[in-house]
């Protein structure tokens, strides 16, 4: 293969080569894993956080973040962060579904009908009690949100604007039970490849779509291979900051506060940087409107009435999880987004 090895490999392979640092073992620096690239909004908001603690603190509270999934895959940090072999980790509730069933109520397909509301229904505090409430039985504490971005769809074959266009096409779908079923009920066949493979993928035929984030799609170069992009926006791949129930319970209540602060201005600069990312790329400058214009990449935006199509056909992955999520918590969400959408 003669072409240029995609930004998330040659990073991992730099990091390979000059080696990554353990994780600190002093009294007062503790360990915050996440798989965001360094310039991601995701891993700036992160590295807000341990700014704002060492700050509050006075250095009596050092916060050392990972990157890149340095500590492991989001499943191995949930497990480390459940058995107290890492402090903190920002983990998708679509991994952490596997050991708290009900933050999959958030990747409900088309669940958010934009990202006003999503925003607004994430910030409300009583959603943020409700929702991590689940967590302490499973050994975490839940105090704030970081996320990667609104989901989209990008594919080989064909224009996308209705559930029917999907039918048929190999999808590389994200290893959450949520969204195999959502691909599986709008007729697509899901396979199973690691993130760094999907570039060689879409371009040798083993898939012809994969869904991720414009941002995602546009950095990792799949758009170079896949030009047919709608803006489903079918998911919000939302992160928890979860902490460590016992290392939670042996910080002072000040503390305590201090992180849940941190954990706000984690997810403010998330948002912030992200948004800015969409207006300004790394390294050229443009916006992803007009390099997707530039690189003849066909960007569809869904009508509402189309959107609506999407949503009907979701219907029964709704239906499929509300006894796993529970009627009142999913009612109680779907309300909240009501509200605010």
């Amino acid at each position: 293969m003669s072409r240029k090895v995609p930004w998330l490999s040659r990073i991992t392979m730099l990091v390979a080569l000059v080696g990554v640092a353990a994780p600190a073992i002093a009294d007062n620096v503790v360990n915050f894993g996440h798989v965001a690239p360094p310039f991601h909004g995701q891993a700036k908001g992160v590295d807000a956080f341990a700014e704002y603690v060492k700050e509050k603190t006075g250095g009596r509270i050092q916060i050392a973040t990972f990157p890149m999934g340095q500590l492991g895959s989001e499943r191995s940090m949930a497990s480390q962060v459940q058995s107290g072999s890492l402090e903190i980790a920002a983990i998708t509730t679509a991994v952490l579904q596997n050991f708290v069933p009900q933050v999959a109520v958030l990747d409900m397909p088309f669940i958010f009908p934009n990202r006003k509301a999503a925003y607004a229904t994430l910030d409300d505090p009583e959603v943020q009690e409700r929702l991590f409430s689940y967590l302490p039985k499973k050994g975490f504490v839940g105090i704030g949100w970081s996320e990667n971005e609104i989901r989209d769809f990008t594919n080989t074959k064909r224009p996308v604007r209705a559930p029917e266009d999907i039918k048929g096409l190999k999808v590389r779908v994200m290893n959450s039970p949520a969204y195999l079923d959502t691909f599986e009920q709008l007729g697509a066949s899901s396979v199973g490849i690691p993130f760094p493979e999907v570039y060689n993928a879409l371009e040798t035929g083993v898939i012809d779509a994969q869904e991720n984030p414009l941002l995602t799609s546009v950095l990792m170069k799949f758009t170079e291979v896949a030009k047919n992009v709608t803006k489903t926006q079918h998911a919000l791949t939302e992160c928890i900051i979860i902490v460590n129930a016992d290392y939670w319970n042996g910080l002072s209540p000040d503390d305590q506060q201090i992180f849940r602060d941190a954990a706000k201005l984690a997810i403010q600069t998330n948002r912030e940087v992200n948004a800015a990312l969409h207006e300004k790329l790394p390294k050229s400058g443009q916006s992803i409107a007009a390099y997707c214009k530039e690189k003849g990449i066909d960007v569809i935006e869904l009508t509402p009435a189309e959107r609506e199509k999407f949503r009907e056909a979701m219907v029964p992955v709704w239906n499929k999880y509300r006894p796993l999520i529970g009627e009142d918590l999913f009612d109680f969400i779907l309300a909240k987004i009501d509200k605010y959408k």
